[in-house]
């Protein structure tokens, strides 16, 4: 079993991530044992290995750009072929668009917390 540790350029992105979003009510913690960024109590981010997972939203428009990018699978933290519907995971090598999405789930997570929950 691989112990999935993020490779150096992947932690350090996600740490500027977190320091970039100071301020945001987003904060540093775990999802898993992994390394996560996290809106009130819920992880809209996950870092693996050198991938980080997104909570975007399986019906946004965000999922549809991110699913395109070069690598881009739905986000599985478990490698046992369960992902999650409403993350994706997007490789490095498309490290550029990492805050884009990062803003899209932390206003996905912004507009659930707006909306009634269902019973």
């Amino acid at each position: 079993m691989s112990m999935q540790f993020p490779t150096p350029e992947a932690m350090n992105e996600f740490q500027r991530l977190a320091r970039a979003l100071l301020g945001e009510d987003v904060e540093v913690g775990k999802m898993f044992g992994k390394d996560a960024l996290k809106y009130g109590s819920k992880a809209i981010a996950c870092l693996l290995e050198d991938s980080m997972g997104f909570k975007v939203g399986r019906d946004s428009e965000s999922m549809a750009t991110a699913m395109s990018y070069p690598g881009a699978v739905l986000f599985d933290l478990s490698g046992q072929g369960r992902p999650y519907r409403d993350w994706v995971s997007v490789p490095e090598s498309s490290l550029e668009h990492w805050e884009s999405l990062m803003r899209a789930a932390l206003n996905a997570a912004i507009k659930a917390e707006g909306e009634p929950q269902k019973a």
